[in-house]
Order: C-alpha cells, then structure tokens, then sequence
C-alpha cells in the first residue's frame, strides 16, 4: 500500500516538473518572439532619420550649429553644365511638373527663372585634389584652391543656404580668384549635384548673387539621367 502510494506521489512529481518546464519554455520562446518584434519595429524609424533630415537641410531647413566644414573632395569629379537640357527642352518635363505641383508659377514662368538661374558658358567643371578646372568651350583655367570657411545665406523667404568657399593659391593663376560652392549639404558628403558661384572681386560679391546659379552634375549623366534625378530625387 505505501509502495503505491509512493509510485502516484513520483508519478505526480514528474508530471508537474514536466509542466513546469513546459511552461518555462513557453515563455521564453513568447519573450524571444517579442524581442525580434521589437527589433524589427524599432529597424525602419532609425533609418527614415537620416532622409528626414536631408529632406529638410534640402529644403533649407537646419540648425546653424549643425553646419560643419567641407573639404573640396565632396565635389571631386567631373561636371557638366546642365545649361543646354535647358535650352534643348530636355528639363520642360521637370518644368511642367514643378508648375503642376507647386502652382505658384506657370511652366514659362518657370522656364524663364531656369534660364536665369542655369545661364553659363562654363560647360564642365573638373576637380581632382585640391584643383579646379574650368572648361569654356576649347579653352580651359585650372588652378589649386584653399579652403575659406562656409557661409550661411537666410533668404527673403525665410530658408536658408549654405556656401562653401575656396580662393586660389596663385592669384596670378589666371583662374577665378574665388569660387563657392551649394549643394544643399551641410556636412562632409559627397556631392550629387551643386551650384556654382565665381569671379575675381572677393567672396562678399560672389554672395551678393542669388539670381544666376549655374548647376551642374557628373558628366557621365545623360539628359535622361539627370531628369529622372530631378524628378524623383528632389
């Protein structure tokens, strides 16, 4: 009789060590799945965060205390005027659909503030090191920069630019004194585009200028390139 009874008291034991088990496992396979969730949920709004913030500096919008300095290699390469997709009637389909999106100007009238703002007759830009060619047709001015420290523009609008500038080494170089240069960026990044501001008189001149910003991007694009980027970059 206490043979058996001892048996149910063992057999009942391990039933609910079984259970208990069981159970542990249960749990922690549950907390294992939550944390993945987690992970998971957590992985996309720390990598929308940098875009975020490019949207708005592009947009200008930033904080002045996050402008950093620029070396001329974050516009290393070679460039191509984007003037003459202008004048060809490659970019009227970016034009038509700034007019249908933000309605505050017609496409002429868009048409008409591009010629201003694109208008050169420097056709590529080449920089390597701490040089900058400028290609006009057959003749060409190359020359070493050094950097001058950035600036920040705040528009009638109420947003605001960052330029960067550069002066040349040699003054009697031949080349522009001073360049600046805008690429919406406000940190060291490697450029995809930008604006291009020169001449001989100083910088504080240079940034006077806020009608004629002729623009360029990497030779290599095609027309068709370039108005993809425009349309689904910017």
């Amino acid at each position: 009789m206490k043979t058996e009874k001892k048996k149910r008291y063992t057999v009942l034991g391990i039933f609910l060590l079984g259970a208990i088990l069981i159970s542990g496992c249960t749990q922690n396979k549950h907390q294992e799945i939550t944390n993945k969730n987690s992970e998971i949920s957590q992985t996309p709004k720390e990598e929308s965060v940098p875009d975020h913030q490019h949207k708005h500096t592009h947009d200008g919008e930033f904080e002045e205390e996050d402008v950093q300095n620029r070396t001329l290699q974050d516009w290393s390469g070679d460039w191509q005027s984007i003037y003459p997709y202008l004048l060809d009637g490659t970019l009227d389909e970016v034009l038509k659909h700034k007019a249908e999106e933000k309605k505050d100007k017609s496409f002429d009238e868009y048409k008409e503030y591009y010629t201003t703002g694109y208008k050169t007759d420097t056709q590529r830009i080449i920089v390597e090191e701490n040089t900058i060619e400028i290609v006009k047709g057959e003749t060409s001015q190359k020359a070493e920069y050094k950097y001058d420290g950035y600036k920040i523009l705040t528009y009638d609008s109420g947003k605001k630019g960052v330029r960067y500038l550069f002066s040349t080494v040699d003054e009697n170089s031949g080349a522009p004194k001073h360049i600046q240069f805008s690429d919406h960026n406000i940190k060291p990044t490697k450029a995809e585009h930008f604006h291009l501001y020169f001449g001989d008189e100083s910088q504080d001149t240079l940034l006077k200028e806020l009608e004629n910003w002729p623009t360029y991007y990497k030779s290599d694009l095609s027309g068709a390139d370039i108005v993809h980027d425009m349309l689904h970059h910017h």
